[in-house]
């Protein structure tokens, strides 16, 4: 497995309340960089495209997801 970057690591390691606070409409456009960032970094095509895709369909309903998977999961978990 290839070693995390600092800006994976960092949202990695956020407090589980400000997880949830970005995962609202307006702010998860965060998490579709997160994805983004951690496919490049672990030369991951598919998550590439997933958070390339996730920014504007990300708005619409992948919010949803995002906070469903953080409660659960305790991070954003589909495609990331």
């Amino acid at each position: 497995m290839a070693a995390k970057n600092g800006f994976v690591s960092a949202m990695d390691s956020l407090p589980f309340i400000l997880k949830l606070i970005l995962c609202i409409p307006a702010l998860d456009i965060v998490w579709a960089i997160y994805r983004l960032v951690k496919g490049v970094s672990t030369n991951n095509v598919l998550m590439i495209v997933f958070g390339i895709l996730w920014i504007i369909p990300g708005i619409a309903i992948g919010w949803l997801v995002d906070l469903i998977s953080t409660i659960l999961f305790g991070r954003p978990k589909f495609f990331a």
